[in-house]
């Protein structure tokens, strides 16, 4: 293996500081502004959903559209007309990122591991936060270990992020711990002890085994949070390869998938659809914003296509 095949593949399965750092000069055109900020006046924003960092600008009709949650009671009444009312919201936002570094986020058959794909979508985000004057911080966690980092202006913010990822003890190798399926919502109620309302969060993750407890806990994020779900995926989880049989290792153990079944490779490809589907679903019902990003793909343009750069 040459240097530089040995480098591609290095940079596939692994991450490191110089290479998260770098990401830094590639965002300039990438802005994570609210996409329900109703208007600018005077560089100001205007949000319609309220927080701590809210400051009450002013009341108006009612129009089809507005959340209920911020109807004005005391002016409707007094008026005889549904009012709503409307907050200014802080300059500066906090941004969150909440990383999944469990076992099966250590995994592509193309591209990067889902993993890698994680930490390059957070040091992204990290970087945009930090240039348009807004405070990083998130959540990193596995199966067993949870990294809380508490928003931080500047360079010094996003370093510390780099850092927690890059030197994450999930990189480790050996064999992987089986998978805790509490770890995702113990994650998510860590998050919501550090993320305040009004800050803007974003969950990378494949979400793989999230239970009842884990999706009321993203639920209960999005009524005062703007929540960002980025679903990371591999080919392989969606569509079994064409028809033959092919070993499959974890580096530990292997196995044998046979592809000639064609009723497997359907509900193998359905259990997929579902898991997509339940999420999309998730999201709109409660007014989360849904991204969807393979190992094959560019994190950058992915950012930039799902957040209307």
């Amino acid at each position: 293996m040459n240097q530089t095949v040995a480098n591609t593949f290095n940079e596939s399965v692994h991450i490191s500081v110089p290479l998260l750092v770098r990401l830094n000069q590639f965002v300039s055109g990438l802005s994570l502004r609210s996409t329900r900020i109703l208007a600018r006046q005077t560089g100001d924003y205007l949000s319609p959903f309220k927080g701590r960092g809210m400051e009450f600008d002013e009341s108006r009709l009612y129009q089809p559209g507005d959340d209920t949650r911020n109807i004005d009671w005391r002016v409707t009444a007094r008026t005889g007309k549904t009012h709503t009312k409307l907050f200014r919201e802080e300059r500066e936002q906090p941004v969150f990122v909440w990383v999944d570094l469990r076992a099966p986020m250590f995994f592509a058959t193309k591209g990067r591991y889902k993993s890698v794909i994680a930490a390059h979508l957070a040091s992204l985000l990290a970087w945009s936060a930090i240039r348009q004057g807004d405070r990083i911080g998130g959540v990193i966690f596995s199966e067993h270990i949870h990294h809380e980092l508490k928003p931080h202006r500047g360079k010094s913010g996003v370093l510390r992020l780099i850092n927690q990822l890059v030197h994450h003890p999930a990189w480790q190798t050996g064999k992987l711990p089986g998978l805790d399926e509490d770890a995702g919502a113990r994650a998510l109620m860590r998050l919501r002890r550090v993320a305040r309302p009004g800050s803007m969060i974003f969950l990378l993750s494949d979400f793989r085994n999230l239970d009842e407890t884990a999706i009321s806990q993203i639920v209960r994020l999005g009524r005062h949070n703007e929540i960002v779900m980025i679903f990371i995926y591999d080919q392989l989880e969606s569509t079994l390869p064409s028809a033959g049989q092919y070993r499959v290792s974890d580096g530990n153990e292997e196995v044998l998938l046979d592809t000639f079944d064609k009723q497997r490779v359907a509900k193998y490809k359905q259990r997929f659809l579902q898991h997509k589907q339940h999420l999309q679903q998730l999201a709109h019902r409660n007014r989360l914003h849904f991204i969807t990003c393979s190992t094959e793909d560019a994190p950058l343009v992915v950012l930039q296509a799902g957040l209307g750069a």
